[in-house]
């Protein structure tokens, strides 16, 4: 059974812009899966459907179902699905600014009923896999850096002992290697703590490196889906998203031939 389960919703906000157009997709259980696609294709919104986030932007799934563990949740309030073991982190951080690093990260367990030690207990663990916020734990979380901020944002939400994380758009604004080091904790959460992750993002280069499966996304739509080994193998995914073409590649600007080569658009 799929850890998270999309089947074939609609999204629309305002109630009048459609955005999402019968898009469907499987998270399997203690699997990395990513959702690929330009700026604007959909990536943040699926993810906010999932969480149940949309409403608080004028959104709302009109058609199709989503479910969590097999069941259905697309009517549940986000801290309900949070209680699940379902939670999203939000693309930009969104930490506490005038709060500490640890008390951010311990904002993250504001759900949780089963006391004071074992919430230590997973503290600990956290600072196990970012030894960095250790160091900065009495630190405001507006003076530490970006890369720091998203190590306080996943480990926020580990705090809530979940079994999926919603991650969006982890790489934005941070340096390569601080992406790699991020991407590497959170292969090893999913390795170790059993996590299952799907990460909206727009680097496709290393989403692909350290997911088991990936879906691209344009205009709201499932174009194209496959094990990430082979969507890297794929000519159109090395042309339109990691720039290489070989010596046939045709330059974007020759609309017609983007067009015909970009067929998943039909």
């Amino acid at each position: 059974m799929p850890a998270i389960s999309v089947n074939n919703i609609k999204v629309v906000y305002d109630q009048i812009m459609l955005v999402l157009k019968g898009l469907s997709l499987h998270v399997p259980e203690g699997e990395i899966v990513a959702l690929l696609g330009a700026n604007g294709a959909g990536k943040s919104t699926t993810l906010k459907s999932i969480s149940n986030l949309i409403r608080v932007e004028r959104g709302a799934v009109i058609d199709g179902s989503i479910e969590f563990g097999g069941v259905r949740v697309d009517g549940l309030m986000p801290d309900e699905l949070v209680s699940r073991g379902c939670i999203q982190v939000m693309e930009g951080r969104h930490c506490f600014v005038h709060l500490t690093v640890e008390e951010n990260i311990l904002a993250g367990a504001f759900t949780r009923k089963d006391g004071r030690n074992a919430i230590s207990s997973d503290l600990e663990k956290v600072y196990g896999y970012f030894p960095k916020l250790r160091q900065r734990r009495s630190s405001q979380a507006g003076y530490v850096s970006g890369g720091e901020q998203q190590m306080i944002a996943i480990g926020r939400a580990l705090m809530s002992r979940p079994s999926a994380i919603l991650l969006d758009e982890p790489s934005m604004g941070l340096a390569p290697q601080i992406v790699e080091e991020i991407f590497e904790i959170v292969k090893d959460l999913n390795r170790r703590e059993n996590v299952s992750f799907l990460v909206a993002e727009q680097n496709t280069n290393i989403a692909l490196r350290h997911a088991n499966y990936g879906y691209v996304l344009e205009r709201g739509r499932v174009v194209m889906h496959g094990r990430a080994e082979l969507l890297r193998d794929n000519k159109d995914i090395k042309e339109f998203y990691l720039g290489v073409g070989g010596n046939d590649r045709r330059s974007f600007r020759e609309s017609k031939s983007y067009r015909r080569r970009k067929r998943w658009l039909g």
